[in-house]
C-alpha cells in the first residue's frame, strides 16, 4: 500500500475516533489474480465479531454507527467480554474449559451489526410473515423439541447452517476459505464443511421451482467488491422467518491486506416492511487458524443422545 496513504488513514482514525478497520475501508486496492479479478483468495475467521448484537442496543439510542469513538468501543468491548466470560464460567466450567472456545475475548470492530435502516433496527414484520409465524406455531403444538429427529434443526443434523447462518459467529467452526478461478469463485465453510460455488459468467438463475438450502448464488465484481446475489430459497433455511422469496446481495470488499467487509442485504417483501443490511469483518488468517475437517456425520453423538434422554424422560414420566 502506498506508505503516504497509510500513514493519512492512521491520522484520521486517530483524529476521528474511527477503527483502523474503518480508516481503511475503499483505499485498498487489493492484488489482481493471474486472468484479472481482484484477488480475495485465502483464509478466514469471524471470530473478533462475536458478542456484537445484530441491532443497536437501547443503551445507544440515538446513535448512530459512526458516532461510536474508538474508546466508546473499547469500553462496549470489556463489557460484553466480562458479561460473557461470567456466563460462560456459570454454564461451561463443569464441562468444558473456556480456553477450548475459539472466540474469547474477541475484538469487535462496531458497536452492532446492522448498517441500514440508519437506526440500527431491523425493519418490522409484514402481516404475512407474522400470518406465516402463527401458521408455523400451530404446526408444531403438541410436539417436543425431541419427539423426532425431524423436530431438530437442519444444523443439528449435520446438514447445513443455511446462509447467513454458516457465516455467523459460533463458538467454535468460525472459518472460511476463499478459493477462485476463472470465472468461478468458491467459499468453503468451516462449520457443517459445506462449500458454496458461486458462477461469474452472467449465467441466469434457476428456475424458481428449483431451490437448494443455500440457494442458487451469482456473483460479479463491482470494482474490487465481490457482489453474489442469491435466490431460490428453501423454506426449510428460513433466516429470522424469511420466505422462499428471499433475494440476499452479499458484498466482500476487501479493507486492507488483512481484512474484509462482509455486508449482507435482505430483500424480501414478504417478511419485512423493506429491505435491511448488516455488516460485520472478516480477518485473514495463517495456517493455525485454517478449517478443520467437520466430520459431523461420522457418529453424531448430539442427535442420538438428545432423542434417547427423551424418551428416557417419558419412561421416568410414565413410571412415575
Amino acid at each position: 500500500m502506498n506508505r503516504r496513504l497509510t500513514v493519512a488513514a492512521a491520522l484520521l482514525a486517530a483524529i476521528t475516533g474511527s477503527t483502523w478497520v474503518h480508516a481503511q475501508k475503499g483505499a485498498f486496492a487489493p492484488p489482481r489474480t493471474p486472468w484479472g479479478d481482484p484477488d480475495l483468495q485465502g483464509d478466514f475467521t469471524n471470530s473478533d465479531e462475536s458478542l456484537i448484537p445484530m441491532e443497536r442496543p437501547e443503551a445507544l439510542a440515538g446513535k448512530r454507527l459512526e458516532d461510536v469513538t474508538s474508546s466508546d468501543l473499547d469500553k462496549l468491548i470489556d463489557e460484553r467480554n466480562a458479561a460473557r466470560e461470567e456466563a460462560d464460567r456459570q454454564r461451561w466450567e463443569l464441562r468444558s474449559p473456556l480456553h477450548w472456545f475459539e472466540n474469547i475475548k474477541p475484538k469487535n470492530s462496531r458497536a452492532w451489526l446492522v448498517t441500514d435502516p440508519p437506526d440500527g433496527r431491523i425493519p418490522p414484520l409484514t402481516a404475512e410473515a407474522r400470518a406465516r409465524n402463527v401458521k408455523r406455531a400451530e404446526a408444531r403444538k403438541g410436539r417436543g423439541e425431541a419427539d423426532s429427529w425431524e423436530d431438530r434443526s437442519l444444523y443439528d443434523r449435520c446438514i447445513t447452517r443455511g446462509i447467513p447462518g454458516s457465516m455467523m459467529p459460533a463458538i467454535y467452526g468460525n472459518s472460511y476459505r476463499i478459493v477462485q478461478g476463472p470465472g468461478i469463485v468458491t467459499i468453503g465453510y468451516e462449520m457443517v464443511n459445506e462449500t458454496r460455488v458461486i458462477p461469474l459468467d452472467a449465467r441466469p438463475h434457476l428456475p424458481s421451482g428449483m431451490r437448494a438450502y443455500i440457494g442458487d448464488a451469482r456473483g460479479h465484481f463491482d470494482g474490487p467488491t465481490l457482489v453474489v446475489e442469491t435466490t431460490n430459497f428453501t423454506d426449510k433455511t428460513s433466516y429470522r422467518g424469511s420466505s422462499e422469496r428471499l433475494r440476499l446481495v452479499e458484498r466482500f470488499t476487501p479493507m486492507d491486506a488483512t481484512h474484509v467487509e462482509w455486508s449482507v442485504t435482505f430483500d424480501d417483501p414478504a417478511t419485512w416492511a423493506r429491505p435491511w443490511t448488516f455488516a460485520m469483518t472478516l480477518t485473514k488468517v495463517g495456517p493455525e487458524q485454517a478449517p478443520f475437517e467437520y466430520a459431523c456425520h461420522e457418529g453424531n453423538y448430539a442427535m442420538r443422545n438428545l432423542l434417547s434422554v427423551a424418551r428416557a424422560e417419558e419412561a421416568a414420566a410414565k413410571a412415575r
